[in-house]
């Protein structure tokens, strides 16, 4: 017990002398090592890294506990189990690691990125139309489809994996090519930049074992791709005709047109929210605060 005490006597006095001599640039770092902790906790807190990670954490405190009360024996083999575990921990979290390099170098947009930031309002609002009025005649006629809008990431290789259409957005165009006797309706399509870009497409299967078993084939694609690109993915169920959407891993099911319809709208508001100049921003909202004061 003295030992205990100690030390922790000795790691506050530690402690007290960093924080006296601590200055602005140690205020920064420390700011920006809590940032990225914070992101890294977000990243796999619903993941089942999450649960490899709890492990991990309780196998240090272990070896924190085993220096604080001298445990030789029991120190050296953890430490060797630490020093071993680092590689063994690049193998197991492969696939987080792999979904989290493969979205750098663009930011964690919810929002549909990507498609063409000079699109005016209708612009949009007719592609959402379309693609919402498209989805639902294949949910009434329980037609399965599979749509991906493609994001930052590009989709490079699951286009060459289909047959490039390049063509404007259609309902009447999207339901020839998910008509079940079509050559392509067993693919996904995917759009670019507001276009119908390829169909026939592959996309990769989710092996997340937590997904229930009455999913198909396309809702695992779906997911699939949402988990290392950020893709938004539209489902229709051929079995139910249920609209589902994939986003960042997850599948949200019970869609219908008008509810596709918002959802759309709302991610394209986000995203034009995240590519507002900000100088402009702030010149609009002083400008409105001014026009408010002038009526006064």
């Amino acid at each position: 017990m003295g030992q205990i005490l100690d030390y922790l006597k000795n790691l506050w006095e530690y402690v007290c002398d960093q924080f006296s001599s601590m200055g602005l640039v140690d205020f920064v770092d420390i700011a920006l090592v809590s940032i990225l902790l914070y992101y890294v906790l977000v990243f796999i807190r619903e993941r089942r890294a999450g649960r490899l990670a709890i492990g991990v954490i309780f196998l240090l405190l272990a070896v924190m506990i085993s220096n604080v009360l001298s445990m030789r024996s029991l120190g050296f083999i953890l430490e060797n189990v630490v020093q071993v575990g680092m590689v063994a921990l690049i193998v197991i979290f492969q696939p987080e690691l792999r979904s989290m390099l493969e979205k750098m170098g663009g930011s964690s947009i919810k929002g549909l990125t990507k498609l063409s930031e000079n699109k005016e309002n209708t612009e949009k609002t007719a592609l959402i139309e379309e693609i919402c009025e498209a989805c639902a005649n294949l949910s009434e006629s329980r037609t399965g489809a599979l749509i991906a809008i493609e994001g930052i990431t590009k989709l490079g290789d699951e286009i060459k994996s289909g047959v490039v259409v390049n063509a404007d957005v259609s309902r009447y165009l999207i339901g020839n090519i998910f008509f079940n006797k079509a050559p392509l309706h067993d693919g996904a399509m995917i759009i670019r930049d507001s276009r119908v870009y390829a169909c026939g497409c592959f996309l990769p299967l989710s092996h997340n074992h937590e997904i229930i078993k009455e999913l198909g084939t396309r809702h695992r694609a779906a997911i699939g791709l949402s988990e290392v690109s950020d893709a938004f993915v539209i489902v229709v169920s051929e079995e139910t005709g249920m609209i589902s959407v994939a986003r960042d891993g997850k599948l949200t099911r019970n869609f219908d047109k008008h509810s596709l319809a918002e959802q759309l709208k709302l991610l394209y508001e986000v995203d034009a929210q995240k590519k507002e100049n900000p100088v402009k921003k702030l010149y609009t909202l002083t400008k409105k605060k001014g026009g408010k004061n002038g009526e006064r």
